[in-house]
């Protein structure tokens, strides 16, 4: 879709201190090819902040510099992937009762690493269906830790991330334009991250902590991997042909595609090949800091380009992201100024 009136007014990061890969080796805590293979060379680990307290801190950062209010928040969106430290708990309510406290609808997003951008587009479509409608806060958080989550093992080939990310979306003006947004997604490949388990009846039923590789194993048995490629490449297609499309921009003419934060390998073969994207043009340098912040990579991403002036007033950046489930988001976004700088972020 595209858009010609939607902005990014303010966005916000806090991401704990990192952890080597080096320092995990030694440690026992992480495979001793893990660093080679993947390319990472630190992770952020959280020293006991809660996915939802690292959204908070992520969105009053974006909110301040927004300037945006309690009287201007008509919708608050929180994505995210795993845990969020309590059990049948609405936590959009708490995002909500510690950065504006208003009553304006406060939702979970839960599409895995793709939950930022199809918040994005949910707020987008939320804010220019009602007259009067003026901000949208959308946030990321999550933390993978033990017992259930081993962030090192859980998905080969990518090391897991812990922090919080923020964006404001508005009707009223901002640093940025988002010029367009596109999401697809394919069902059939949902069981590729369920495998042939049966449903249980209690967190960690099956398997404790969390592994992605024996149930994509599973699915490719069934299906054969070439199935899974063919489909995740189609979806990736489709969302970045629609989306470059509506902006009017070809992939070449973007100055930055943020990606998610994936290893090397992964990244070669989902983007960098596929698509002709140059790692220079990517927040690679940042995201082998960083790790994969489940749906939060791009918007910390882009956060951290535009708070270290990276990005130029001018310059057009793509957002892409892929999650389980199967389905695919990628956002094109013009700087039109410098965002105003109200404090640094955690990140």
């Amino acid at each position: 879709m595209r858009f010609d009136d939607i902005y990014l007014r303010g966005t916000g990061s806090w991401l704990p201190p990192r952890r080597t890969l080096a320092e995990a080796v030694a440690a026992g805590e992480c495979p001793a090819m893990l660093p080679e293979r993947t390319g990472m060379d630190a992770v952020a680990v959280s020293a006991g902040e809660s996915a939802p307290e690292m959204a908070v801190l992520a969105a009053r950062t974006a909110l301040a510099t927004a300037g945006s209010g309690p009287g201007d928040v008509d919708l608050i969106l929180h994505a995210d992937t795993y845990y969020q430290g309590h059990d049948v708990w609405a936590v959009a309510s708490y995002i909500q009762r510690e950065t504006v406290g208003n009553q304006c609808p406060a939702i979970e997003i839960r599409q895995m690493s793709n939950g930022g951008l199809a918040a994005l587009d949910l707020a987008a479509s939320y804010l220019l269906a009602g007259p009067g409608r003026r901000d949208a806060l959308i946030t990321t958080g999550d933390r993978y830790c033990p017992p259930g989550f081993d962030r090192w093992r859980a998905d080969p080939g990518t090391p897991y991330g812990d922090g919080g990310a923020a964006v404001v979306l508005s009707r009223r003006g901002g640093f940025a334009r988002l010029r367009s947004l596109a999401t697809f997604a394919d069902p059939e490949l949902e069981p590729s991250h369920r495998g042939e388990d049966p449903f249980g009846d209690a967190p960690l039923s099956h398997r404790s902590p969390i592994g992605f590789e024996e149930v994509t194993k599973s699915f490719n048995r069934k299906h054969g991997m070439s199935f899974a490629l063919r489909r995740v490449a189609q979806g990736q297609t489709t969302v970045l042909k629609h989306a470059l499309a509506e902006a009017e921009l070809e992939l070449a003419e973007a100055d930055w595609v943020i990606l998610p934060n994936f290893g090397r390998i992964r990244l070669e073969s989902l983007y960098y090949d596929r698509f002709g994207i140059e790692q220079a043009r990517t927040a690679w340098d940042w995201g082998r800091t960083v790790g994969h912040l489940g749906a939060g990579d791009q918007f910390a991403g882009l956060d951290h380009l535009v708070r270290t002036g990276a990005v130029k007033p001018g310059e057009k950046c793509v957002l892409v992201s892929v999650g389980a489930g199967y389905s695919w988001g990628c956002a094109v976004v013009e700087i039109e100024e410098p965002m105003p700088s109200l404090g640094i972020s955690g990140s």
